[in-house]
């Protein structure tokens, strides 16, 4: 009883820990985005050369990290009030995730030099446990809903976040949207599972190997 609410409230603070860390860790993944030009002809779909893809993706990676630009200007395309609201929205979201995260690395390694400072029993790793057990549930039931319905969970997943319908851009006034297609966002999400799982598989093999 001494731990199960430590366990329930860790476990629950290291889950949204994780999934912010997996998903600052494929907004820094630039390379994600270089390999897609080429395997998903954006140049070609879109009618602007491959250069000014990367260079205008660039832009709109440097406004979304911490230390960023305050203002998003895009080397080679307009923008309109809404695009410009609704980038401002996703800033706010992705900054928001890289403090989590940051935070969250340094309270685990709070906790793993405690534990090196103090005898901590199994009851107070079982933590580490249940956060594999939740980020498990949570990425099959997002994995099912992706691989059965993409389109309707990028929806879903914008009106969740989101409280206006500035995220529907019209290319003749948010030409960026043209490289950025639906299917690099599908390789986003997938990366994001990755991480997440091969993060849930790591605090199992720690909470194993801390209590053999």
């Amino acid at each position: 009883m001494k731990y199960k609410v430590f366990n329930i409230a860790a476990a629950l603070i290291a889950a949204v820990c994780v999934i912010c860390i997996s998903v600052t860790a494929v907004v820094l993944a630039r390379p994600l985005y270089y390999w897609d030009t080429d395997n998903l002809q954006i140049p070609e779909t879109s009618g602007y050369s491959k250069e000014i893809c990367i260079e205008n993706y660039d832009a709109l990676i440097d406004y979304n990290l911490i230390g960023g630009s305050e203002k998003l200007v895009f080397p080679s395309f307009s923008m309109s009030e809404q695009g410009e609201i609704h980038f401002a929205e996703v800033k706010e979201i992705f900054i928001t995730m890289q403090v989590i995260s940051i935070a969250g690395i340094i309270l685990f390694a709070g906790f793993m030099l405690y534990r090196k400072l103090h005898r901590v029993p199994r009851e107070g790793t079982l933590w580490m446990r249940f956060t594999g057990i939740v980020l498990l549930s949570a990425v099959i039931l997002i994995g099912l809903a992706m691989a059965i319905d993409w389109q309707w969970s990028f929806e879903f997943m914008h009106k969740v976040f989101f409280d206006n319908n500035y995220w529907l851009f019209d290319l003749k006034y948010d030409p960026v949207i043209t490289i950025l297609p639906d299917r690099f966002f599908l390789h986003c999400g997938i990366l994001i599972v990755l991480i997440s799982v091969t993060q849930s598989a790591l605090l199992e093999w720690g909470y194993r190997r801390m209590n053999r």
